[in-house]
């Protein structure tokens, strides 16, 4: 579903929330689509690795079969090596993934793009990378009617998982392609340090790049380090509200997919952590 969908009403104040499965890491495959239902989550953001283990095909039938929208697969990129035998095979693993996501009935395909190789210090080169990467990418995701999702990662991930940092660098590259091809992801997490993010969300908005807007909050201190150290909705100090709003003043009218590594909420029950999401999402997001 592109940035353009727009979510019918319903009782409650959910109907643009997503759950990305990461947040609820505990919950298998179906018992994320049972308590999606339950609570009256209709969107849900999925996750290649327990994707594969369920089943591509069948995760898709359980979706369908559950009436959850796939609203991204996350995640392809990974593709700044330089040596010709492991590019060639990254661009075969993100042909597979956009194959994944086809199969999904999603249209949106997350890219990671991958840190600095061991041992290179030119980070241009690798965002270089990146681009040439996508070149080869779009039009075979096109051809599947997925579109390819640059996401910007905070600095404190440049050397070792994602050179692309803010959203201009990742629409810098986004720009080169069709915008129904490539996109970018806005993420409160990564952004929010950002004071240029809301002339970039503005910029993204107007080239109808925005593919997905993904929501967590940020902690003092990290409690695990910046990987796992995301934060339940209005536990930090990330305007959720403001995120929200420009990225609809941006012309974005898809859905709000929360996004939350934290082993705290992983070992909770899940049902209860879902509770508390949509609660904080209609007290701090909507």
């Amino acid at each position: 579903m592109s940035e353009e969908a727009t979510y019918p009403e319903r009782p409650g104040g959910l109907e643009r929330l997503s759950l990305n499965q990461e947040t609820l890491k505990q919950w298998s495959l179906p018992e994320l689509a049972a308590g999606c239902v339950a609570m009256g989550v209709t969107r849900v953001g999925l996750w290649r690795a327990p994707v594969q283990e369920y089943g591509v095909e069948r995760a898709a039938a359980l979706m369908r079969d559950s009436g959850l929208d796939v609203t991204s697969l996350c995640r392809g990129g990974f593709f700044t090596m330089s040596d010709p035998k492991s590019r060639a095979a990254a661009l075969d693993d993100n042909r597979a993934a956009i194959d994944e996501a086809a199969a999904l009935g999603t249209g949106t395909l997350v890219l990671v793009s991958g840190g600095l190789p061991g041992g290179d210090r030119d980070i241009g080169a690798a965002r270089e990378r990146v681009a040439e990467a996508i070149a080869v990418l779009a039009p075979y995701a096109s051809e599947r009617g997925v579109r390819l999702a640059i996401e910007p990662l905070h600095p404190m991930y440049a050397s070792d998982r994602c050179v692309i940092s803010t959203l201009g660098q990742a629409l810098d590259i986004a720009e080169r392609f069709p915008a129904d091809q490539v996109g970018v992801v806005v993420d409160t997490y990564h952004l929010w340090w950002d004071d240029r993010a809301p002339t970039q969300i503005a910029r993204a908005g107007v080239g109808g790049r925005i593919a997905c807007f993904q929501v967590a909050d940020w902690v003092t201190p990290l409690p695990e380090g910046v990987l796992l150290g995301r934060g339940q909705l209005g536990d930090g100090c990330v305007d959720l509200r403001r995120f929200r709003e420009q990225v609809d003043a941006a012309g974005y009218r898809g859905a709000v997919e929360v996004e939350i590594f934290s082993s705290a909420l992983w070992a909770r029950d899940g049902a209860e952590v879902l509770a508390e999401i949509a609660e904080r999402y209609r007290r701090h997001v909507r």
